[in-house]
């Protein structure tokens, strides 16, 4: 067996089943889940009626590249969404959701043979960082969350000796689990950091299309353009249909930027066997040339929000995020930010399950960002997100 999967931490989610598995909630209220980020607003029509029309597609095998016009079509929606032009020949690829592309690309990027090879990111984090640097056999330094910065992550917490050993940064802009947005000035650091040590960066960009505000997110390529650095050099955007959409069983999504890193990319994913399904293919020309529904789900979104986070900051330290569907909240002063105990006594004693913060980071620079704080998943309909946000305040006035 592959000794680097010894490397490999539990799963947050199967930790969290761990810590709760002796715990029986009460049977009179039924169950309520804030914990796992799954999308669950109903998919737009128009992506079904693609998926229907165009089973003739399961009969081809499909190119790794994809066809030129779902290029075209991701390609386009760039075009729209963040001013930015990509070649659709050279510069964009397909893959099967934001998860394995963010995965793959650092098989592609990291040279394992390079003495102390690094990644980096940030912490808290979307744990496929860490799996995919350890399993490409590199090592993993992090920069914490700042909470004095909107919980954005603090880059300045990497020493100069990591930097030159580092091969790849993550940057993940609208943040999960806090939903902080990184400014330009953060973006022009990274940027000179990455001409100084030649690192390539990956902005995992999947929350873009949910916020709050009136200025949409930032986007890596945009920030890359605005500083004039258009041929994006060791810079590659991710990104998906899954929330934008609401479709994450279509795993859907794509990779653009860097024309040589692109290049690279595709020779593994030729290999890996990461050829998108032609019926999904199709689907997802329909999704990305159309922004209806995505205001629609966005307006959703905003909406429930709207309702439920001044509930929940009566009793919690919490805010609406620049983005995303997660909010961030601190656990009352009575748990002395024991976390996992806050959602233990949820599950245990209202039968709503959150995702303890601590679970979502490791310890790094003497603390862990994010003890003392939860993250809530407001995927489900306005009503069963209500129906938890109740069940929370009562919990917490119960203390």
């Amino acid at each position: 067996m592959n000794p680097l999967l010894n490397r490999l931490q539990p799963y947050p989610f199967e930790r969290l089943r761990q810590l709760t598995k002796h715990i029986t909630p009460p049977a009179a209220l039924a169950p309520i889940s804030l914990g796992l980020g799954e999308p669950r607003h109903a998919p737009p029509a128009l992506v079904k009626d693609a998926l229907t029309s165009s089973l003739a597609g399961l009969s081809s095998y499909p190119a790794t590249a994809g066809e030129p016009r779902l290029r075209e079509a991701m390609a386009g929606w760039l075009q729209r969404r963040y001013g930015t032009a990509v070649d659709p020949a050279t510069q964009i690829l397909p893959v099967n959701g934001s998860r394995e592309a963010l995965f793959s690309l650092a098989q592609t990027v990291i040279d394992p043979t390079r003495a102390g090879a690094t990644v980096v990111c940030p912490n808290p984090f979307y744990q496929i960082y860490e799996g995919a640097a350890l399993l490409a056999g590199a090592d993993v330094a992090f920069a914490n969350s700042d909470p004095a910065r909107n919980f954005a992550p603090d880059w300045s917490q990497i020493d100069e000796a990591t930097w030159s050993r580092t091969q790849l940064v993550y940057v993940c802009s609208p943040g999960n689990p806090t939903g902080a947005v990184m400014p330009l000035d953060e973006w022009r650091t990274l940027f000179e950091l990455s001409d100084r040590h030649g690192f390539v960066i990956a902005s995992d960009e999947c929350y873009s299309e949910i916020y709050f505000r009136d200025e949409p997110p930032l986007g890596g390529l945009q920030a890359a353009k605005a500083l004039g650095r258009d041929d994006y050099r060791r810079l590659v955007t991710l990104t998906s249909l899954s929330k934008r959409s609401s479709v994450p069983g279509m795993r859907s999504g794509f990779v653009a930027g860097d024309a040589q890193v692109m290049k690279q990319f595709l020779l593994y994913r030729t290999y890996h066997g990461g050829a998108m399904s032609p019926v999904v293919q199709a689907a997802s020309v329909a999704a990305w040339s159309d922004e209806a529904h995505v205001v629609a789900n966005r307006d959703l979104y905003r909406a429930k929000f709207a309702q439920v986070e001044p509930l929940l900051a009566s009793v919690l330290d919490v805010k609406l995020p620049d983005a995303s569907f997660y909010l961030w909240a601190g656990v009352p002063a009575a748990f002395e930010g024991d976390d996992v105990a806050f959602a233990q006594g949820l599950l245990a004693q209202y039968n709503v399950s959150v995702l303890p913060g601590s679970l979502l980071a490791r310890t790094a620079h003497g603390i862990n960002p994010g003890a003392g704080r939860v993250r809530l998943a407001l995927v489900a309909e306005v009503a069963e997100c209500l129906e938890a946000a109740q069940r929370i305040v009562s919990y917490v006035k119960s203390l």
